[in-house]
């Protein structure tokens, strides 16, 4: 039950939130706080009893929709999908509390959608029937949808019309995907279906989950997006949106689509690649905070993709740890973009500078993620990214040497950032009269960092309690369940 009620409990504050008449906005917000903070104790409960050394479903829940056509309600916890659903439910607490902290307008309006959002994330989490996955996948979109459209930056119009159209026009090559698939086996549940040598169907499980991530060269919405939504907003898309992409790769294109995935091997690790690249050159040719950001997370996508194809060990637990570090890292740092914002009305770079001087919880933690961000030894970015870089090399030398290249891309675009806000001489958005981080910005962002620095000292916490130990294997035998 455990898979359900991690679904079923945002979803159902979010009705509340909607449906009661709340005699403040602040009361909807803390109830939705209240509400996620609980989805977050849940999940933390729920890591407790886990059972690490079993590679199959657990805590799954199956309810027969049509016998006929071989749909249910089938939902379950794999010991590494753990992961992505905790990162989903911590990140959005966080993003839920700053939204309340600034004070965001319709508030009912709001909090409801920033829960149905998290329940239906975790939904594709933890979804193993392929229809049930799509509904999941598509309902996304509609709070995301609202979120931009409405609470979003003067150019937010836009930025939702081109987000709505890549996602759709990917999500309906999927949807035809999925009934192909479906028809053809006999069933849509995940455990059952067997190996498929379809390339055409990988392709459309692959351009869907490409532009969700987004990857190069299908990653059209992502700057302005990134840009124009609320700064909490933008938190969610890349350090967890993002992932339910990486999440289809692994859960249904690798596994499902053996053959395929073997011939469009080097095809796809060189598209990741010149994405890793590119994404990191235009980081650094960034004139705004976000925009930095924004282009930071497709090279990390790529660079998760990257791990995903390398289909080795190394290459899993290294692409698994990497989602879940960059959720993180991207979460803080948009939060961090936008306490800067609030203060000096801006994230252009040139117009900030100098924020350092007077602002040392600032500076902390801006310092501190950015550091973890480029990879320092001894970082949960570098171990996530040594292990990657680590399989993709038994797959091909050349890969790896350009995984490294856009890893010292990586350190140029963040010390790029931190000298820009922090040291340079004061732009004309800074002044004296801007305060340090208040204690409930710092309440936000310092959860985020710390779990940072935890996996730094610790990485296998995750990468040793994962795919029940043998990720290569787990991914072969399609995560039958027991």
């Amino acid at each position: 039950m455990l898979s359900t009620f991690l679904v079923f409990l945002p979803i159902a504050g979010a009705i509340l939130v909607w449906a009661l008449p709340w005699r403040t906005p602040r009361q909807a917000g803390g109830f939705a706080l209240l509400l996620a903070l609980a989805e977050l104790a849940i999940w933390v409960g729920g890591t407790a009893g886990f059972d690490y050394g079993n590679p199959g479903l657990q805590h799954s829940t199956t309810a027969v929709w049509s016998g006929d056509l071989g749909i249910a309600y089938k939902v379950g916890l794999y010991d590494w999908s753990l992961w992505l659903v905790g990162l989903t439910v911590g990140v959005m607490a966080v993003a839920i509390a700053y939204g309340l902290w600034v004070g965001r307008e319709r508030a009912r309006a709001y909090f409801g959608l920033m829960l149905f959002l998290t329940g239906a994330t975790v939904g594709v989490f933890v979804a193993q029937d392929l229809l049930l996955f799509y509904v999941f996948y598509e309902a996304m979109l509609i709070p995301l949808y609202v979120l931009m459209g409405v609470w979003g930056g003067a150019g937010r119009a836009l930025a939702t019309i081109r987000f709505v159209i890549y996602t759709i026009a990917g999500s309906l090559l999927m949807l035809v995907a999925i009934v192909a698939l479906g028809l053809t086996e006999g069933t849509f549940d995940l455990t059952r279906i067997g190996t498929s040598g379809s390339l055409v169907m990988f392709l459309g499980f692959a351009i869907a989950f490409g532009v969700k991530a987004p990857v190069w060269p299908l990653h059209g919405w992502l700057p302005d997006a990134y840009r124009e939504a609320p700064p909490e907003v933008s938190a969610v898309l890349s350090g967890v949106i993002s992932k339910t992409a990486a999440y289809g790769l692994l859960r249904i294109a690798i596994p499902v689509f053996p053959e395929p995935v073997e011939d469009m091997r080097v095809a796809i690790l060189a598209l990741a690649s010149i994405g890793l690249v590119y994404g990191s050159l235009l980081a650094f040719r960034q004139p705004d905070f976000r925009g930095v950001v924004a282009y930071s997370s497709l090279a990390q996508m790529c660079l998760i993709v990257i791990g995903l194809f390398a289909v080795n060990d190394s290459g899993l637990n290294g692409a698994l740890l990497l989602m879940v570090n960059h959720g993180l890292v991207s979460a803080a740092l948009f939060l961090i973009a936008g306490c800067i914002e609030r203060r000096t009305l801006t994230g252009q770079l040139a117009r900030l500078g100098g924020m350092a001087r007077g602002r040392p919880i600032l500076a902390t933690l801006l310092i501190t993620t950015g550091v973890i961000a480029l990879a320092v030894p001894g970082s949960s970015a570098f171990a996530a990214e040594f292990l990657v870089l680590n399989g993709v090399f038994t797959v091909g030398w050349g890969w790896a040497v350009v995984g490294a290249i856009a890893i010292v891309l990586a350190a140029m675009y963040m010390l790029r950032v931190i000298s820009a806000a922090l040291h340079e001489e004061r732009g004309p958005a800074v002044h004296d009269r801007q305060l340090d981080l208040r204690p409930a910005e710092v309440g936000l962002i310092v959860p985020l960092v710390a779990v940072l620095i935890f996996l730094s000292f610790w990485p296998a916490s995750i990468t040793d309690h994962s795919f029940g130990g043998t990720p290569t294997a787990t991914v072969t035998s399609r995560f039958e369940a027991p």
